[in-house]
C-alpha cells in the first residue's frame, strides 16, 4: 500500500525501514540510458516546480548530470551487473585467526530523505577454508552501500552475503556513519553519528568481539 499524506504524517520521523530490499517487480525492465532520460524529465520538472529557470546556461545541464549521478554513480548498487565478482580460493596458508580489513569508506544514501551517508564499514572473518581478495571486502561494501539504503540493513546485506561467500558463519561488521537527515535536517546535530554491528557465528563470543573491536580501536562497552 502506498504512502498517502495521513500515513506519511503518522510515521513521521519513526521510520526505520524494513530488513528486506524493496525493490518493485519489474525493476530491471529499463536500460541504464532509458533510466537516465526518465529521470533527467522528473529532476527538470522538480526544478520547474521549486522556481528555478531550467533554461539558465547554469542550470540547463543539471538534470542530466543528477540522472546520470543517480544511475552510474551513488545508486550503481541497484544495477545488478554491478555486483562484484566474488571468487574463493583455497586458505593454502593455513591461517586460522581473523582477517580485519578497516577503514572501509562508506558512500550511501538515506532511503527516507535521499541524503548521503557517510562513514566506515569495519569487516572481519575467520576463514574456513576459503578466503577472497582483499579489496573484494571493499567492492561489496560499495555495491550494497551505494543505493538508499538504511544503515541496519546494510550492514546485515554485508555479512550474509560473506557468509554465503565464504561458506563460513564467522563474519562481522561495524558501520560508524554519519547521516546528513541527523546532521543537516531536523534535529540537526552535525557533532551524531549511528554505530550498527552484526556479529556471526564465533564473533558473538564475548571474547572473539572483543578481539575485533580492539582491532578496530572500538571500545565493546556499547555492545555488551
Amino acid at each position: 500500500m502506498a504512502c498517502n499524506d495521513k500515513k506519511i504524517d503518522e510515521i513521521g520521523d519513526n521510520h526505520i525501514g524494513s530488513v528486506h530490499y524493496p525493490l518493485r517487480a519489474g525493476a530491471f525492465e529499463m536500460s541504464p540510458d532509458e533510466k537516465i532520460e526518465k529521470i533527467s524529465y522528473h529532476i527538470e520538472e522538480i526544478l520547474n516546480i521549486l522556481g528555478l529557470d531550467v533554461h539558465d546556461d547554469s542550470i540547463c545541464g543539471t538534470p542530466r548530470r543528477v540522472a546520470k549521478m543517480y544511475v552510474k554513480e551513488i545508486f550503481r548498487g541497484l544495477l545488478p551487473e554491478n555486483m562484484p565478482s566474488m571468487s574463493t580460493f583455497e586458505n593454502k596458508y593455513a591461517y586460522g585467526e581473523m582477517l580485519v580489513e578497516k577503514n572501509i569508506r562508506v558512500f550511501s544514501t538515506c532511503e527516507h530523505h535521499l541524503l548521503p551517508i557517510v562513514g566506515f564499514a569495519h569487516v572481519a572473518y575467520i576463514s574456513n577454508g576459503h578466503v577472497v581478495g582483499l579489496s573484494k571486502l571493499n567492492r561489496i561494501v560499495d555495491y550494497f552501500s551505494r543505493r538508499p539504503q538504511v544503515q541496519e540493513r546494510l550492514t546485515r546485506q554485508i555479512v550474509e552475503f560473506l557468509k554465503a561467500t565464504l561458506k563460513t558463519d564467522d563474519v562481522a561488521c561495524v558501520i560508524d556513519a554519519k547521516h546528513l537527515c541527523v546532521n543537516s535536517r531536523g534535529v540537526q546535530h552535525p557533532e551524531s553519528s549511528t554505530v550498527t554491528a552484526e556479529f556471526g557465528g564465533k564473533f558473538k563470543d564475548p571474547e572473539v568481539r572483543k578481539e575485533f573491536l580492539n582491532y578496530i580501536n572500538m571500545s565493546s562497552d556499547f555492545l555488551k
